[in-house]
């Protein structure tokens, strides 16, 4: 009789070492800044690991010698596209790397080459900006760390949507997009954008770097840094991040399959298939509570908050819900309840937000929507 009191005690002490083995997902979050002061510094200074990653080590999100895609929202101008100034200040955060950086930063999207801004699709180069003097484009950024010997680049993947190719280990050197085949049961086709960029560097969004002379892929020394502008959306209810690797496949090539499989968790399969996020970074300088995804400077809120996990279900619940949503109905926006990332109903954000996590889950990711287990980091 007394063994099984034991056993009970033993079986409940695993199952709770499991669950706490399990963590917590972080999310830091800095308030009270634009995107042009030393408040974004601050917020990557206190990551844990380190956001500089040294040498030979492995914990921490970008080495010296990395090459980094900054995917970023390009589709629409004025409050729609990511903060321009909070871009600038990670790719100086980037390049300020203490190993003294010799790597690489691509600035990055697909805007599909439909809708948008001018309804052909994502520009690096908009003339309306999300910036505090609203010039300030994607492409200026990179242009001026170029000018300053860095090697910066821009590539709009809308040039290479409509070209199908193979990897460069099947011998294709050309740039565009690599479609895998058949649907998964999310319904998407996977793809992802395979070039060279201006400095000669071969990248493959799935598998890495290539190296022609050795044969093989560096999959290590890529990095993603997720960088979307927080806003409502007219289909799918909230842009973050999770919604913003739509700018990572092809629609053009795959029959529109990866818009459509949004609702069902179509973008949680695409990040478990092709890259997972070294880091998610919020932009929530400007938010747009109504009126999104193309955000105009009329309908945007003025919040001067940015927030970074590498969590990006985590992410997506705690802004949604304590920040998009609010303001929604500060704004008098009739759809505020369907951003609720605890909706269950079809169609509500928080469906399709749990389809995600579920198909993360499946890929080996560990993300959550569970509030208690999300820990907010406040930075001063």
């Amino acid at each position: 009789m007394k063994k099984a009191p034991i056993f009970l005690f033993l079986l409940l002490l695993t199952l709770g070492v499991l669950v706490f083995a399990d963590g917590e997902s972080l999310v830091y979050l800095k308030e009270n800044t634009d995107g042009t002061d030393g408040g974004f510094a601050r917020l990557l200074d206190s990551l844990r690991p380190a956001f500089y990653r040294p040498a030979g080590a492995a914990a921490g999100i970008v080495g010296n010698e990395d090459t980094v895609i900054i995917k970023i929202n390009s589709q629409w101008a004025e409050r729609g596209g990511t903060n321009t100034d909070l871009l600038k200040s990670l790719v100086q955060y980037i390049v300020d790397h203490p190993g003294g950086f010799r790597g690489e930063v691509i600035i990055a999207d697909n805007g599909q080459g439909m809708f948008g801004s001018a309804r052909s699709g994502g520009s690096l180069d908009w003339d309306r900006t999300n910036s505090k003097d609203k010039t300030l484009s994607a492409r200026d950024v990179a242009d001026y760390f170029a000018a300053a010997g860095w090697r910066v680049s821009g590539v709009l993947w809308d040039s290479l949507t409509k070209t199908r190719v193979r990897e460069f280990d099947e011998g294709d050197s050309a740039d565009g997009y690599v479609v895998e085949e058949g649907a998964l049961s999310t319904g998407i086709v996977i793809s992802y954008a395979k070039f060279t960029t201006r400095y000669g560097t071969p990248v493959s969004f799935k598998r890495g770097v290539w190296d022609s002379a050795a044969g093989r892929y560096d999959s290590d020394r890529l990095r993603i840094i997720n960088v979307p502008v927080l806003k409502s959306h007219g289909g799918y209810q909230v842009t973050g991040a999770v919604k913003s690797y739509m700018g990572v496949p092809s629609n053009s090539l795959t029959s529109m399959s990866p818009h459509q499989s949004v609702g069902r968790g179509g973008m949680g399969t695409l990040m478990a298939k092709t890259r997972f996020p070294a880091l998610n970074i919020l932009d929530m300088i400007y938010i747009a509570p109504d009126g999104g995804p193309g955000a105009p400077y009329s309908r945007a809120v003025q919040k001067n908050m940015i927030a970074c996990s590498t969590d990006p279900v985590a992410l997506d619940y705690w802004a949604s819900r304590n920040v998009l949503m609010p303001a929604a109905r500060a704004q008098g926006n009739r759809r505020a309840s369907v951003m609720d990332p605890d909706g269950r109903e079809p169609g509500a954000f928080g469906y399709w937000l749990r389809l995600s996590m579920e198909e993360l889950r499946k890929g080996g990711y560990a993300v959550t929507m569970d509030e208690k287990r999300i820990r907010v980091i406040s930075v001063d």
